[in-house]
């Protein structure tokens, strides 16, 4: 597989062309962001670490029958994907309340939410990412109404598979985010799932081991995502 010139950069990946049209290189930085890029800074080894999440979550989901754009890593800090064109929505899976939606909202920190809620948030960085409902999309043209049905769908199964996976390494899944990729006519998960995408607090004591502890200056940043890439490859 050859690597060919920067398609895009954003705040955690570099996208590399190939000699395949319709395969892409996606490159994991160290490059560490939270509020939007208000706070920038670097954790060594993370898209190490952060690629081998994901990939090894991307599996268990593929082979529970959620399609993704993941073909196989590719080494450390590179995972070979399919070209996906992303819908310019991320898609946010609540468990519990914390951060923005206690922030904005007023939910009570650590409230369960049950059912699991689901939102939707305009990729838009000049515009803070904010949330917007189905008719925003569809007037926006960002989704049709049958692509906000399977991203809502695939997301909630999504959920289950991935709160009994961590469920199983001792893991609590508060909420997480993902996006997703129109591929050959259909809709496929796309971008990552790691500590940086997920929220993930120890069973028992509370200990976050996700991305919070960069948000909060909480320390142990690297070890927190090694934690969690050493109970997924258990």
């Amino acid at each position: 597989m050859e690597k060919r010139e920067k398609l895009y950069e954003g705040k955690a990946k570099i996208l590399y062309a190939t000699d395949d049209p319709e395969l892409v290189i996606q490159y994991f930085k160290d490059d560490a962001t939270a509020f939007n890029a208000a706070k920038k800074g670097s954790v060594s080894e993370k898209g190490i670490i952060n690629n081998k999440i994901s990939e090894k979550i991307f599996g268990m989901l593929e082979k529970a029958g959620i399609p993704t754009h993941l073909v196989r890593r590719l080494n450390d800090r590179e995972m070979l994907i399919k070209k996906v064109e992303i819908v310019q929505a991320e898609v946010v899976v609540r468990n519990k309340a914390t951060g923005s939606l206690c922030r904005n909202l007023g939910f009570t920190e650590g409230m369960v939410l049950e059912p699991p809620l689901v939102e939707f948030c305009y990729k838009r960085d000049d515009l803070n990412d904010p949330l917007f409902t189905e008719d925003h999309m569809v007037l926006l043209k960002v989704a049709t109404r049958e692509e906000i049905a399977d991203m809502r769908r695939y997301a909630l199964r999504i959920n289950e598979l991935m709160r009994a996976f961590f469920d199983a390494l001792d893991l609590e899944l508060i909420d997480f985010k993902l996006e997703f990729g129109r591929y050959k006519g259909r809709l496929i998960l796309a971008d990552e799932i790691s500590p940086d995408t997920c929220r993930l607090w120890e069973k028992g004591t509370g200990r976050k081991l996700d991305k919070d502890r960069f948000r909060h200056d909480l320390g142990e940043i690297k070890e927190a995502y090694q934690e969690v890439l050493s109970r997924v490859s258990r």
